[in-house]
């Protein structure tokens, strides 16, 4: 089977007219899709911003919340109804956080984030311990089809057909955990029986 060409990276300009905060996003996901994501210091995202590093510790206090940045700008054109992604820079974070297990903690938690939201804007509560499983289990669902996504090559067919895969998964699963939930509520919710007076006479007797 022949291989397929490796893709020509276009690295394309920072737009110097954007806002200082977001020409930081915009360079470190240009730098994800260059490099690993451990390889990137500081220096070169305000290299590549075109800002100072006063600057870039101003706006960000690390890597992590540069990301949470960017996670953020994705839900808010998934909620407004228009979404892009960035499958060099995602390869690149998969990767990165294979081995990287404190990364991997802090892209969970970004992903039960956005995904509280999501759930949210589709009337889905996102509340209290039940909402948060039900968010933690979408964001092990999405990391599933990103890692599908990441290597991807095949004008999406392979990642539609493992989001159906996930999704089904996780429709079963939702349903499964909804009626433990509403089971283990119903008895949290019923009131302990306090011993009657004779039973105390009946333990003492006997």
């Amino acid at each position: 089977m022949a291989r397929r060409p490796a893709r020509e990276r276009v690295t394309k300009p920072i737009d110097p007219a954007l806002p200082d905060r977001e020409k930081i996003v915009a360079a470190f996901m240009a730098l994800l899709a260059e490099r690993r994501f451990e390889e990137i210091d500081y220096g070169d995202i305000a290299a590549r911003a075109g800002v100072s590093l006063a600057t870039l510790r101003t706006e960000f206090g690390s890597k992590i919340a540069i990301l949470a940045a960017h996670a953020k700008e994705i839900d808010r054109k998934v909620l407004s109804g228009s979404m892009a992604g960035e499958r060099d820079a995602i390869r690149s974070l998969v990767r990165s956080a294979t081995f990287d297990p404190p990364l991997a903690l802090a892209l969970n938690s970004i992903g039960v984030r956005s995904m509280q939201w999501m759930l949210t804007a589709a009337g889905v509560s996102a509340a209290g311990t039940g909402g948060m499983m039900r968010a933690q289990g979408l964001a092990l669902l999405f990391a599933h089809v990103l890692r599908t996504f990441a290597d991807d090559d095949d004008d999406n067919a392979r990642t539609m057909a493992a989001l159906d895969r996930e999704l089904d998964r996780g429709g079963r699963a939702l349903s499964m955990f909804d009626g433990l939930w509403r089971m283990t509520s119903a008895l949290r919710r019923r009131p302990h029986r306090r011993p009657r007076q004779d039973d105390d006479d009946e333990t003492v007797a006997a």
